[in-house]
C-alpha cells in the first residue's frame, strides 16, 4: 500500500516541477516580447506621443508591432494595440487572432479591450497598470467578461517597473515643459 502512495506522491511532485518548468519558460518568453513592446513605446515617445507599445506573437513569432500614434494621425483609434490588431489581422489573413498573444506596455482602455474580444485573442500580457482608465482590471474587465462569448487569459506586471518608468518619465517631461 506504501508503495502506490509512494508512486502517487512521486507522480505528483514530478507533475508540479513539469509546471514550474513551463511556466518560467512562459515568464522568459513574456519578458522578451515585453521588451519589444517597449521599443515600439519608445518610438511612440519620439514622436512626443504617449509613449505606449504592443506586439502580437504568433507560434513564437512576432507578426504585428504598433505604437500610440493619436497625436500624429490625429486620429482617436491611432492606439497601439489596434494597429497591432490591424496589420496581424492583415499578416494572418483573418480577423480572428485565435492563436495569438498580445503584448503591451500598459492595460488597454475600454476601445482596445474591446477590440481585442472582438479579435479572440486568447492571451493578453501587459506591463503596467492603469487606475484612471484601464479595462483589463483597474476601472474595468473587459477582457475577462464573462458576460461576452470570448474572454482572455491575462499576465499582468512583466517589466512592470520599466513600462510604469516610460511614461512617467514622459510626463515628467512634459510638466517640466509646462512650467518653461
Amino acid at each position: 500500500m506504501a508503495g502506490k502512495r509512494e508512486r502517487r506522491y512521486l507522480r505528483k511532485l514530478e507533475k508540479e516541477k513539469l509546471l514550474k518548468e513551463e511556466a518560467l519558460k512562459q515568464e522568459k518568453l513574456d519578458i522578451k516580447f515585453m521588451k519589444l513592446a517597449l521599443l515600439q513605446a519608445e518610438k511612440a515617445a519620439l514622436l512626443q506621443e504617449v509613449p505606449i507599445g504592443c506586439v502580437i506573437v504568433h507560434e513564437g513569432r512576432v507578426i504585428a508591432r504598433g505604437y500610440n500614434r493619436r497625436n500624429s494621425d490625429r486620429s482617436v483609434l491611432a492606439h497601439a494595440e489596434v494597429s497591432a490588431i490591424r496589420k496581424a489581422a492583415k499578416k494572418l489573413g483573418d480577423w480572428r487572432l485565435e492563436e495569438c498573444t498580445l503584448y503591451v506596455t500598459l492595460e488597454p482602455c475600454q476601445m482596445c479591450a474591446g477590440a481585442i474580444v472582438q479579435a479572440r485573442i486568447p492571451r493578453v500580457v501587459m506591463g503596467c497598470m492603469n487606475p484612471k482608465a484601464g479595462c483589463g482590471g483597474s476601472v474595468l474587465n473587459i477582457l475577462q467578461m464573462k458576460e461576452f462569448n470570448h474572454r482572455c487569459e491575462v499576465t499582468r506586471g512583466i517589466l512592470e517597473e520599466e513600462c510604469s518608468g516610460i511614461l512617467s518619465s514622459f510626463f515628467a517631461k512634459l510638466r517640466v515643459g509646462e512650467r518653461s
